[in-house]
């Protein structure tokens, strides 16, 4: 894979030091994404030549990475990778982000100390929902993966999730094709009963990554687990656990070190379909009707 040449000789100026290799890096679904040596050090590049156009009061796509990756670095709490620079697209020139190179080791051979990678991340992960706002929402919207994700401020967690986050994604599919009658009707009809499965005394809002599925963490060469790749809100903490059961889901020692940091509260179990909801609606806007099964499953479930 080849750098545009408008960003290669971008990325020799940001970086001051001639672009000695380049080599494609795998898993990514929504940019393109190299590994490149400059001035005896690697850095990772991501680019996009069509990045979605920001709605008013959203940040640029890859400003918004940026944005997310400092925010969960605040927390000081779980690492993430730092940035180097970003821009957004113009006329011949991709939108784009270089941040650090993480080497990598094996997950599975990985200890940290006397306790497993996954035990730090859940004990991490923990922490990181620790760091609280007073309402639910962020100061900008932002993007996961590539839909536009409508971060407005709400007071309660049953309004935000089922008009920010439902409700958005209703009307994404709605507009492209998505929404069958039955699945457009059962789906209204779960968002005017969420408080039937929610119990709006119990949530807080929580710092959360927002796209935590199993390719969106590492582990790097000293064993420390890595965030990448935030969708980042202030959001009920359930919601981010159910993402992790999701899409190769974390190990067991993730969730038992969790729950012995921050117990979860009476019914956590049956509310997590109801939250990767989202998620698959989100990926039946990226991917098309492949996910409509799952969605209507859950939505005959609730």
């Amino acid at each position: 894979m080849a750098l545009p040449a408008a960003l290669a000789a971008l990325l020799a100026e940001e970086l001051k030091a001639e672009l000695t290799a380049v080599r494609p890096v795998g898993g990514g679904d929504i940019s393109q994404t190299v590994r490149v040596e400059a001035g005896g050090r690697a850095w990772l590049v991501k680019w996009h030549s069509r990045p979605p156009k920001p709605q008013p009061g959203w940040l640029e796509l890859f400003e918004a990475e940026a944005a997310g990756l400092a925010l969960l670095a605040s927390a000081q709490v779980v690492r993430v990778p730092s940035v180097i620079a970003h821009g957004a697209a113009q006329p011949g020139m991709p939108a784009y982000i270089v941040m650090e190179w993480i080497e990598q080791r094996p997950r599975s051979t990985v200890l940290f100390g006397q306790r497993s990678v996954g035990e730090v991340l859940g004990k991490q992960l923990a922490a990181l929902h620790r760091a609280a706002a007073p309402a639910y929402g962020l100061d900008h919207g932002n993007y996961c993966g590539a839909t536009p994700q409508d971060n407005r401020w709400l007071p309660t967690w049953i309004g935000f999730y089922g008009q920010r986050r439902l409700g958005f994604q209703m009307e994404l599919a709605g507009r492209q094709g998505l929404l069958p009658a039955e699945r457009r009707r059962r789906l209204e009809r779960l968002i005017g009963q969420l408080d039937r499965w929610i119990d709006e005394g119990a949530c807080r809002p929580s710092l959360l990554h927002g796209d935590l599925w199993s390719g969106n963490w590492l582990v790097d060469a000293a064993g420390q687990p890595v965030l990448i790749d935030p969708a980042v809100y202030y959001g009920e903490r359930e919601a981010e656990l159910a993402m992790c059961r999701l899409f190769g889901g974390f190990p067991a020692d993730f969730y038992a070190a969790y729950d012995a940091s921050w117990p979860p509260a009476p019914g956590r179990d049956e509310r997590v379909p109801l939250y990767q909801l989202y998620h698959l609606l989100n990926h039946l806007n990226l991917f098309g009707e492949s996910y409509g099964g799952q969605v209507d499953s859950i939505l005959r479930r609730y």
